[in-house]
């Protein structure tokens, strides 16, 4: 009995030392679609979860804690039955716990528009980077690759280069399926344009500023909340440099979109008037638009 205990211990163990790198929550919206059996649609949602979650997208070893998370809500604006195509949007969004903290941080989120699609109720959904023939593995994988990219970059230096690089052969070989949004300069903000950016050199600052922003500044948050303000400040000096560096690039700019909140709770109230005004300055440059947030970190 003794045995079998210590084998079930060492299963387990190795277990969560092999767990693949997503831990994905998936969500379908079909609301905009009628007069539509539900089937087809559980088993997309069914089939998305598990490729996210059961795939191994790299060849690194995840413990299950260490398991990034992550949400892919569709929403399905059209459904054709006769040729079981799909139109519709994705919001999808990387969360990275903060060190020393119940709290948790977006890494990444944005809108794809063009989340286009054919699936039949009872397709197998698998990914075979070397036959790229398939549009609703393509975008998963692109997204997958993001997302783990991302978060590699937030844990080291520029760390996440070679799967980021994967990503940008999915753009490569999606292309050709005749899809939007793998092609160049179509829209600055579709896939392609969104992991060119990230790899481009000019945004090299907006890569570094991954990790100065979450490891050194964030996860230090709990043990000296001044330095770790400090050291944000020293970040979005970086998004600054990036956004100098290629102002046609969506990426700084969608950082603060969801990052707004956030960087309002980091310096609202805190510091100097004069370090308040310098960090309101550079996101106002970058995005206007949300002048009503960047408001409230004067006060």
């Amino acid at each position: 009995m003794r045995k079998v205990l210590i084998f079930i211990a060492l299963w387990l163990i190795s277990w969560g030392v092999d767990a693949q790198e997503l831990n994905a929550k998936v969500s379908i919206n079909r609301t905009q679609v009628s007069n539509t059996k539900s089937g087809v649609f559980d088993a997309l949602e069914t089939k998305v979860t598990r490729l996210l979650n059961e795939h191994a997208w790299t060849n690194q070893k995840y413990r299950d804690f260490e398991r990034i998370q992550c949400t892919f809500n569709i929403t399905i604006d059209t459904y054709s039955e006769t040729d079981n195509s799909f139109k519709g949007s994705l919001i999808v969004a990387g969360i990275r716990p903060v060190f020393n903290s119940s709290y948790t941080t977006t890494v990444f989120s944005m809108t794809d528009k063009d989340f286009n699609f054919s699936f039949q109720e009872f397709d197998q959904l698998e990914w075979r980077p070397e036959q790229v023939d398939n549009n609703l593995t393509a975008m998963i994988a692109y997204w997958a690759y993001l997302l783990i990219g991302m978060d590699m970059d937030a844990m080291s230096p520029m760390g996440g280069t070679q799967v980021l690089q994967m990503a940008q052969d999915v753009c490569n070989n999606a292309e050709m399926l005749g899809f939007a949004g793998w092609k160049a300069f179509d829209d600055t903000k579709n896939r392609y344009a969104i992991v060119n950016d990230y790899l481009d050199g000019a945004l090299e600052p907006f890569r570094q500023l991954q990790y100065t922003y979450y490891r050194t500044g964030l996860d230090q948050m709990a043990e000296n909340a001044e330095a770790a303000r400090a050291t944000i400040t020293e970040a979005l000096n970086l998004l600054k440099t990036a956004h100098e560096n290629k102002s046609l690039s969506m990426l700084p700019q969608i950082f603060t979109d969801y990052k707004r909140d956030e960087l309002v709770s980091i310096f609202s109230g805190q510091g100097s008037s004069k370090d308040r005004e310098a960090v309101y300055d550079i996101l106002f440059r970058i995005n206007p638009s949300q002048n009503t947030y960047w408001e409230k970190i004067k006060n």
